[in-house]
């Protein structure tokens, strides 16, 4: 191995064009700027739907919130922004009705907005920094324009988690930088 092998092995790692970084190239600790705002990617998680197919999810930090950002690569590029909400806020009954069902109501009035149970969705997650999967569950809604949605998690027999946000265009994540090593 001579001394310049160091340098080509670098760029073999290396999954991005580094003069064309996008969204679907991220990463823990790169930058990104959204709305406004300066994020660090603190965590990935990845997500199996089974049949090959996975879906990503970051949680970002911009020093004074954490929001997430879902990105599913399927015909088109997906991506969504949302902040984790306790489940009660969407209606305290929402958990009883999973645990006597098995499914949550087919629709949540949450902010004066109605939004409609779009799928349910069976599959594992896990933080990349392990390989511990778990099972989960999801639940996605949608308002009538299919812009904003809530996700309703469940891992467990009465482990729910909630989250609420909107869909994005991939434009509004910009000035991706990535970690320095």
């Amino acid at each position: 191995m001579g001394l310049f092998d160091i340098f080509k092995k670098k760029e073999e790692e290396r999954h991005y064009d580094a003069t064309n970084i996008r969204v679907v190239d991220l990463q823990p600790n790169f930058i990104l700027d959204y709305d406004l705002d300066s994020w660090i990617v603190k965590k990935m998680y990845e997500y199996d739907w089974g049949d090959n197919f996975f879906t990503r999810e970051f949680l970002i930090n911009n020093g004074k919130s954490n929001l997430y950002l879902h990105i599913e690569e399927d015909d088109e590029l997906e991506i969504a922004i949302t902040k984790k909400i306790g489940l009660r806020v969407l209606g305290e009954h929402i958990s009883d009705v999973i645990e006597e069902t098995g499914k949550p109501p087919k629709k949540i009035t949450y902010d004066d907005e109605i939004y409609y149970r779009d799928s349910e969705d069976m599959g594992y997650v896990r933080n990349v920094e392990d390989d511990n999967w778990s099972e989960l569950i999801s639940w996605t809604y949608l308002t009538k324009n299919e812009e904003k949605l809530i996700n309703i998690e469940q891992t467990g027999e009465t482990n729910f988690e909630a989250s609420i946000g909107e869909y994005i265009q991939e434009f509004k994540i910009s000035n991706i930088l990535p970690q320095n090593n």
